[in-house]
């Protein structure tokens, strides 16, 4: 549900949602201010367990997206790790296997920089995904031509293992794009907040206090909440996942190969 709105739209919706609560709960605590004060103290009670339990919410739902920020940051960096090691490695490779495997992983590593840069699940992503599931077909199959040319051989024994772990980081790091917080979790934040603060504006108008103290909670709670949402937003919102390891793992690419091959 918020994953699939623009940055825009979704600190306008956060703001409406907490802030008209908070400005709903303001005007009915200034309806029935003039109650007795043990009304006020319940209302107290209330709003004060309230807070403390959005702010376990908030702190929980911050602790799952800065989690799988960090995990899509270090899987990038295990991808252009391994995809330089293929490099490398393939280097080794006899003719012509090596001519076709250097070429492709070119190809490869270009396509996984655009995957980086495209957001999940639109059809961008998708055909990227695509492209590279055929390159590791490809590069699969002239792996099994390079074993199959020279069985006992060191170095096609080390390229398939290092090809690998490549397929397998690659699908890791597409899984973490995808594996986003639940929507359940981003509306209970989003619920509680909205009904923690609409409580907490009720009280504080109960005793007279003006509207900025209200205001003021709002704001920081809208903050927490929009900060969490975009880092569970792959390349779409403020907070991206650089992908400048693969650029530079790319970019090695150009250079002559270091290595001539058997």
């Amino acid at each position: 549900m918020f994953f699939h709105m623009s940055t825009l739209t979704l600190a306008v919706v956060l703001l409406v949602i907490v802030g008209g609560a908070a400005a709903a709960g303001m005007v009915i605590g200034r309806q029935i201010r003039s109650r007795p004060d043990g009304s006020r103290e319940s209302v107290g009670v209330v709003q004060g367990t309230l807070l403390g339990l959005v702010g376990l919410l908030l702190a929980f739902g911050l602790t799952m997206a800065v989690g799988r920020y960090e995990a899509r940051r270090a899987l990038v960096v295990q991808e252009s790790n391994d995809i330089g090691t293929t490099y490398l490695r393939a280097q080794m490779l006899a003719e012509p296997e090596r001519t076709k495997s250097l070429e492709l992983l070119k190809q490869y590593s270009s396509t996984a920089i655009d995957l980086a840069d495209q957001v999940p699940d639109t059809d961008r992503f998708d055909s990227d995904t695509a492209d590279m599931a055929e390159l590791q077909r490809g590069l699969w199959a002239i792996a099994g031509d390079a074993v199959r040319a020279d069985p006992t051989g060191t170095a096609p024994r080390l390229y398939v293992e290092t090809l690998n772990a490549m397929f397998d980081t690659h699908t890791d790091r597409v899984t973490s794009l995808r594996n986003r917080v639940p929507s359940t979790v981003m509306l209970l934040q989003v619920g509680g907040s909205a009904i923690a603060l609409g409580v907490l504006s009720l009280y504080l108008a109960l005793l007279g206090r003006g509207a900025i103290t209200s205001l003021a909670a709002a704001s920081v709670v809208v903050l927490i909440l929009f900060i969490s949402f975009d880092l569970d937003r792959p390349q779409r919102g403020f907070i991206t996942v650089p992908y400048a390891p693969l650029v530079d793992a790319r970019a090695s690419m150009d250079l002559p190969p270091a290595a001539t091959g058997t």
